[in-house]
């Protein structure tokens, strides 16, 4: 069965005399007597009769309220440990992508050396170009974002030429202060020109900043957007009618213990998602995830929501309902006067457009109001007798 608070539009913490009301109205206006033409009357009012007998019997009621709530917090408790797991495996993983970026770094200290190296051979006379030299050190790759022209024959003669010097250079004690200084100047200039492979001889030879991204994201694995994405957090926020018609500032308590705070945008309805970014799990090496809040709109005395429409009961007398009249009801901004047509039964709605919920695309939905005949709160031996005599067929 469904939920017997929704089949009745009552709030769960409803009053039995509350219930008792909402089942006397849906009960007649779901009548099969009042509703021949429907062929799913006699299911909807048999519906609506057990929803009444569960939350009738108190004992009933609190059988179903407590199976509710156990099953509301398995749910939380299995999303909660899924998101755990998911931060578990995020870690490993960006653990993993931290030691191959550690040994890209120890690979590019190499590099570095190599650099300093040559830097010096120059110092010493040689006349190999700069960009030749990050052309023999990191490959295509450098050769594309230093604008290399040389040729790969002359390149590889010129290396061979070069091993001899090379490693006597290695052994000074000025060229491993070189490859610090080096290194780090390379990191820090990654917002000049990363076309700009060395200056001549006797200068600082800096790595161009796109070469350390291509080579990181080649070890690593990672997207050219960056870092791996962390999972997302994801929480249920309970809000009101008028927090959504004020598009309030609304502070969700994320799973981890943390509150978050955030306004209310227009098209929020019940079961809408809103995703704050960079507001998740915050994990070492990774991107930091979004926050995810799926919003819950609380039970309204006065409304229910349909979508972006609200829904409002206004019960009528017999005497209203066929002769009709006006009718002030409360509306989401303030009272609103309604006409009610002559000959109006409870399957009759009048929509006031425009006083519903806000839509993202702007405009907001309706307000739509369902009549309910009603009977006096005692019998009138008038209307008794006026209604024995139209079954009969007795007119006086």
């Amino acid at each position: 069965m469904r939920d017997p608070y929704k089949i009745l539009g009552v709030k769960r913490d409803a009053a039995a005399d509350e219930i008792k009301a909402a089942w006397r109205n849906m009960a007649k206006a779901a009548h099969p007597d009042h509703n021949q033409g429907d062929p799913t009357a006699t299911a909807r009012f048999a519906e609506i009769g057990r929803a009444y007998e569960t939350l009738k019997d108190p004992r009933k009621r609190s059988l179903f309220d407590n199976a509710v709530r156990m099953a509301e917090a398995k749910k939380q408790e299995q999303t909660i440990m899924q998101q755990r797991q998911a931060a578990r495996e995020a870690a490993v993983r960006a653990k993993a992508a931290q030691a191959n970026a550690e040994r890209v770094m120890e690979e590019l200290a190499r590099a570095a050396q190599k650099t300093a190296a040559e830097s010096s051979r120059q110092q010493a006379g040689s006349a190999e170009p700069a960009d030749e030299m990050v052309e023999r050190i990191f490959g295509a790759q450098a050769r594309a974002a230093a604008g290399g022209q040389a040729q790969g024959r002359a390149q590889q003669a010129q290396y061979q030429q070069t091993q001899n010097q090379q490693a006597q250079n290695q052994q000074a004690g000025e060229s491993g202060r070189r490859v610090d200084g080096d290194a780090a100047e390379a990191e820090m200039k990654g917002d000049e020109d990363t076309g700009e492979a060395a200056a001549a001889a006797g200068a600082n030879l800096s790595l161009p900043l796109s070469i350390l991204t291509s080579l990181v994201r080649r070890f690593t694995g990672a997207k050219d957007t960056g870092l791996e994405k962390a999972p997302d957090e994801v929480t249920t926020a309970t809000v009101t009618i008028d927090d959504v018609l004020k598009s309030s500032w609304i502070t969700a308590s994320l799973p981890e213990g943390r509150e978050i705070g955030f306004a209310l945008p227009a098209g929020t309805t019940d079961g809408h998602e809103v995703r704050l970014k960079g507001q998740g799990f915050k994990l070492p090496g990774m991107q930091r995830g979004d926050a995810v809040i799926n919003i819950r709109i609380a039970p309204d005395s006065r409304f229910t929501v349909d979508g972006f429409d609200l829904h409002a009961v206004l019960p009528l007398s017999i005497e209203n309902a066929v002769l009709g009249t006006e009718a002030r009801i409360d509306g989401p901004n303030g009272p609103l006067n309604v006409t009610i047509p002559a000959w109006s039964g409870s399957d009759k709605t009048v929509r006031i457009p425009g006083q519903g919920l806000p839509r993202e695309e702007g405009g907001r939905g309706d307000l739509v109001v369902e009549l309910r005949i009603m009977l006096w709160e005692k019998p009138d031996d008038k209307v008794t007798d006026l209604m024995r005599s139209m079954r009969e067929g007795l007119f006086l």
